[in-house]
This record gives C-alpha cells, structure tokens and sequence, in this order.
C-alpha cells in the first residue's frame, strides 16, 4: 500500500506495506523523506536528539474534502491505496513551490485546486512564521491603494497574483465610517430599514428584534453559502475579493471599518475562501458565491493560505494571526450583494479578449503572407471611406507588418506579378472583421471598468442625506449583457483564424504541401490540428449563445427578473480560452509554412515572430506529437510574447502617417494622376459645386483618422 503525503509543498511517496501501521507514522515518515531531500529544513522540522527526533506534527488531512485524520488509527482503515494526504507541521510555513494539481483527476470539489499558489515566495518565508508575519505585514510603493473609484482592469489582474497588497485610502476610509455611522443611527432610533432590522427578500416585511439582528447576519450567510460545481481558482478568488473590498470602500454599504479591514488583511495575507462557481442568477447581485466568500470570513467553510493550504476557515485565519469577522447589523448583507463575481470574471475575460485580439493580427498579417496575399486592400484612403476606429487601426497595424519601405519582404516581391486580382475574406476583411472585434472590446472594457467602481448594494446606505434606499444596482444586467457581446465579438477571431487554417493545410488553396508537411500520406502533419481548430469554433458557436436573454423568477416572485450574468461571464472566458487556442494552431500552420518558402525572407517584424514560436515549438519534418507544441504558442499568446516581439517595430513607424507601400498589384487597377476623373480629386479643393456636408464628410475623415492613430 502506497500513500501520497504532502509536506511542505512537496509531495512524496511513501510506502506502507500491508497498511497496518498508524496515520502518525505515515506522517513521521513523510516529514522524514522530506528532511532528507531537504536538509537545510531539518532544523524547522525536527526538534533536537533529546525528544528523540520525533516530528512536531500539528495534523494530517486528506486531500479529498479535508478530512482530518486520528494518527492513531490505521492507514488501511482510513485511506485506500494511492491516496492523497496533507501533512502540517507546527509553525508549517511552505519553502516550496508544489505541483500545480495534486493526484489523479478527482470528483471532489477541494481536489480541483488542492495546490500551492503559484507565487514565487520571498526567501525570508523560509526562517519561520514569525519573519514571514513580518513579511507579509510590510507595505510598499506597488501595494494598489483603493478608493472604490479608480480600480483599473489591469490592477485587478495584478492583485490576482498574489504579489500585491491593498491599501485603503484615507478618504475612503472617512466615507467607510460615515455610512456606519448612519446605519448605528438607524439601529438606535429603532427604525425599520431593509436588511439591517428586516428579513430578506420574501422576509422583507418581517421585523426581526434587535437581539437576534447579528444572528440574522450569520444567518444569511449560512443560508445564501448554496453554491455548488468546481471553486474559482485562486487568483479568481483574489480578483472576487478585491473587487468587494474596492465596493465596500466608496463608502455606501454601511459597513464598519474594523470589519473591512479584517477582509483587507484577509486578501493580503492570502486567506482565500473556497468559493463555488455555480449558483448566482446574478439578481440580486451574486449572491452564493459572495456568501461562500464572506463564510470563510466568519470562520466557517474552507479557507486557502500559503501556511496551511486548504483547511478549516477558523484554522487558516488564525495560523495567519487573524480572527473570524463578528458581524454587526447589515454587515452580512454588505459583503454579499453585488456583481462581483460577472465583474471579476469578466475583467479577467477582458483583459485577455485585448491581449488575444493584437495578437491576432499579427498572426493574421503572418498567414496572409505564406499564403501570397495583398496587402493593397488595407489602403488607408479605402479605410478612411468607413472609418470606424478598430477598422483603421487594424488595417494600420497590417500595413505596418506587411511590406513595405521599411520592412520589405522578399516573399511579398516573389509574387509582385500575379494573376491573382483579390484575395479571399479571410485575408482581405481582416480590419473589417477583426476591427469590430477591437471596438467590441473597447466598448466592453469601459463597462467592467464602470461596475467595478460602483456601488452594487441593496439598500444603498446615503451619509450626505441621512437615508437608506432600496433600489437596484445589484441587478447584473449591464454586465451580463455586455459579456455576451464580448463572447460574440471575440469569437469571430477564431471564426476567421479557422478558415486561415484551412488555406494553409489546403494544397488546392495555399499551393504549399498538403497538411504542411512532407511524405504526405507518411505523415499526416496538420490534420488534425485544423480538426481541433474546427471543434473550438463550433464549441464556440453553441457558447455564444446569450446567457442575459433569459430569465427565471426566483425568491417567490420577489426577484422576478434576474441577468444570469454568471454564466455570461464563465462562458466568456471559455470562448477566449478556445479563441487562444484556435489562434495559436494558425501561428504554429503559418510558422511551419514558412519553411516551405525558404530561402525567401518575409518582414523584419515577422521574422521575429518566427524567431519567437521557433524558440519554443522546432519545425516539423515529420510527425510528432503535437499536443505540447500547441500548448506552447498558446502559452506564447497568452504572456503577450507574439505581441511584445513585434510591437517596438509597429511603434518605430507610429509617426510616419503616410509610409505605405502601394506597390503594383493585381488586386488594384491604376490610372495615372493627371488622367483621373476630377469628380475623384480631393473634393475639399473645389470651392464650386460641393455639397458642404460632403466636403465637411471628407475634411472629418481625415482629420478623424489621424485623431485615432495618435491616440
């Protein structure tokens, strides 16, 4: 019989013969494997020779849903053979990074992020609990200072790592202590007020007493804790938890500044609830997950810290030096209403939707040159005649890739004089299609970023006039409509990456060889590569399907309209993540045909890109494997490295407006100058017969490209 024990991060293998000996000596033996892989911890883990150096083992856990383990009882009674167990240690502070998934796939909720956070820990973490107190303890000049109105979506993604603190700011904190004040008030002249004397939802009309009102809080939590299917990651937790403590902090939910900064200290030292992705109808706000959220706040539920991994609240937060929150009148409510969870799913959806989308043009200007396409349809005169600004910008970037004075490209010149006289969608609707996608975003972008920085309670505590309201800012509609636009924009880029795929592999359509590989029939090469690419887009296609558009009645009629946003907001990270994927097959298809080109040359910012996939994924020459070569251009797309290897040489031409190549080409039909119809020439030039308005159409275009491009 073997058992698996985690100890300190690292897991070991540890054999127990027929399983007749005892939990603890499972547990003395992990710790003893541990030492003499880790010598240097030894004097941590074991005590001197005088206490016969036994182990100073605080308890042993199993994995599956954290179960604690009697070390008097048999390993075979309490655990099957191949099992998982944690292993802690009295002052237990990780000096290792552990595996980021522990064990074999599993149906327990616990087991799925059961993993050590992947922060790179600070050496000082490593000399006891006492230094790393201190560490963690200590403030600087990157820690994000929140108000409740500037929080970006990029801070957000950076709190998501874990190697950052908040802070609050002074004002917020005077607004924080403001609104509880004007609650207190409330409570002592004996008014009647949602939520903070009353019961909730159908319970609005019941009057609950004041002695039971902070049992009606916990109560709530308890309750509304009814979430179920596999936790949020870490780093979705941070981004849940910051986003109410940036709520919190405008000063408007009536909760006290000891209780917020409890949650505060919580989020800075990493003690991160367990908090279920499944169960919010995102009206009145998300309100299972946040009570998941503010359960492990409370000390009850299960709870992750670098020092104990998943265990008890109670435990982690006290290991942490921290206390379980005791909640006053309305606090409960105050840590539970709101669109936190749409709105940090979708900031994280966002941010990755515009790292993708660049991308995507890059790798899109790549495809269109193995493939011998013109870059004559990205004329800016042509992109001024509809200017919309993700169109220009597009067409723009494309340019700035593709051939020209700058960059010019042996490859482009090899087929200057073709008979081809336009190319397929694909390649020439890149601005209009990926365009639309850019402005998408954008669009999307300003609407998390405004609901992050917005009260979402319900009743709005307002100190400047002395009232409570009950309205409903907790209704998710605005960001659950908004992700549902995102999913539909961003999945076009994989929509068109697909069919770029099919050209490559394509013999008929590419004129390179067939899959892009040699011996065809030998090898089969990118088959099933594009087959893959094909699945994620019709996945893709059956997601895109709007989540907001329904609706079901919940808490008797009382909420009888709800957003769904939550599962907007999954399914929008599922469709990036399948967008991602689609992209980074194209890059690896381009990339690989390139070979086929050789001696020719393309542009210096896409041989860097070639240089970069190439450092990571080789060329094919025959089959492989190919799983991990996908999974590295998709790692590749996701840190942003397509990206950051071409964007120097797009900003090095930034500023020369007019660089453009418009070299003969087969797709365009010229006239000299001098012939052309005057009706054509610059109309603002023509004081005589122009409509005014048509002049003015004109004089805007241009004027309205250039505003674009500077920004």
């Amino acid at each position: 019989m073997k058992i698996s024990a985690r100890v300190r991060g690292e897991w070991l293998q540890v054999p127990c013969k027929d399983g007749k000996v005892t939990v603890g000596w499972l547990a003395e033996e992990a710790v003893r494997r541990y030492v003499r892989l880790h010598p240097v911890s030894a004097n941590v883990l074991l005590p001197s020779s005088a206490n016969n150096n036994k182990p100073r083992m605080v308890e042993v856990r199993k994995t599956g849903g954290c179960v604690l383990l009697d070390p008097e009882d048999n390993v075979v009674d309490v655990l099957d053979d191949n099992d998982f167990v944690n292993v802690r240690m009295e002052n237990d502070v990780p000096d290792s990074i552990g595996p980021t998934t522990i064990g074999p796939p599993s149906v327990s909720h616990f087991d799925h992020t059961l993993s050590v956070d992947p922060l790179v820990l600070s050496s000082s973490l490593k000399v006891g609990a006492s230094s790393a107190h201190d560490q963690m303890s200590t403030t600087s000049d990157s820690d994000v200072i929140l108000d409740g109105y500037h929080l970006t979506i990029k801070q957000l993604v950076l709190l998501s790592k874990g190697n950052t603190k908040i802070r609050l700011r002074k004002i917020a904190e005077d607004r924080v202590i403001a609104g509880r004040q004007l609650v207190e008030a409330i409570l002592k002249e004996n008014k009647v007020a949602y939520g903070i004397t009353t019961g909730f939802g159908k319970f609005a009309r019941t009057v609950i007493s004041p002695d039971k009102l902070e049992e009606l809080q916990e109560n709530l939590i308890r309750s509304h804790s009814a979430g179920v299917g596999q936790p949020l990651s870490l780093e979705r937790v941070r981004m849940l938890m910051a986003l109410r403590i940036n709520t919190l902090a405008k000063g408007y939910s009536g909760i006290s500044i000891k209780t917020l900064n409890q949650v505060i200290n919580a989020f800075n030292r990493s003690c991160l609830p367990w908090v279920p992705e499944q169960g919010t109808v995102g009206a009145s706000g998300d309100l299972a997950p946040l009570s998941h959220l503010a359960l492990g706040m409370i000390g009850e539920g299960k709870m992750w810290s670098h020092r104990t991994g998943w265990t008890d609240a109670k435990l982690c937060l006290e290991s942490n030096g921290l206390e379980p929150i005791k909640l006053g009148a309305k606090e409960g409510l105050a840590l539970i209403n709101g669109t936190q969870m749409i709105t940090a799913l979708g900031a994280e959806a966002v941010d990755r939707c515009e790292l993708i989308a660049k991308q995507a043009d890059v790798v899109a200007a790549l495809s269109l040159e193995v493939l011998k396409g013109s870059s004559r349809a990205f004329d800016s005169d042509v992109h001024q005649l509809r200017p919309h600004p993700g169109q220009i910008n597009v067409a723009r970037r494309l340019r700035s890739l593709l051939h020209s004075e700058a960059y010019p490209s042996a490859i482009a010149e090899s087929h200057r004089f073709c008979d081809r006289v336009q190319d397929a969608y694909t390649l020439r609707c890149c601005p209009q299609v990926h365009g639309i996608v850019h402005d998408t975003i954008d669009f999307v972008h300003n609407i998390i970023k405004t609901e992050m920085n917005s009260a979402t309670d319900n009743p709005l505590v307002l100190p400047e006039r002395g009232e409570i309201i009950s309205a409903g800012n907790f209704h998710g509609e605005y960001p659950a409509k908004a992700l549902d636009y995102l999913a539909i924009g961003v999945h076009e880029l994989a929509s068109m990456s697909e069919r770029r795929i099919e050209r490559l592999v394509n013999p008929v359509l590419s004129e390179l060889p067939a899959f892009l590989v040699r011996e065809g029939g030998l090898n089969s090469g990118f088959m099933i590569a594009h087959c893959t690419a094909a699945s994620l887009v019709s996945e893709n296609k059956v997601l895109c399907h709007p989540s907001s558009v329904d609706s079901l009645s919940t808490s008797a009629g009382t909420e009888d309209h709800v957003s769904m946003g939550g599962f907007s907001a999954r399914k929008a990270l599922q469709v990036v993540a399948n967008v991602e994927r689609v992209i980074a097959i194209e890059l690896l298809a381009a990339c690989q045909a390139i070979e086929f080109l050789r001696p020719l040359k393309t542009t210096v910012p896409l041989e860097e890109v070639y240089r970069t996939v190439r450092a990571v994924v080789r060329p094919w020459d025959k089959d492989r494997y190919m799983a991990p070569d996908i999974e590295a251009a998709t790692n590749l797309l996701k840190d942003g490295k397509i990206w950051n290897c071409v964007k120097g040489y797009l900003d090095a031409l930034k500023d020369y407006l007019d660089l453009e190549s418009r070299a003969p080409s087969p797709t365009c039909v010229s006239l000299p100058h001098s012939v052309a119809p005057p009706s054509y020439l610059i109309q603002e030039d023509d004081e005589d017969g122009d409509d005014p308005h048509t002049k003015k159409h004109c004089i805007d275009h241009h004027k309205h490209t250039k505003d674009i491009i500077n920004e």
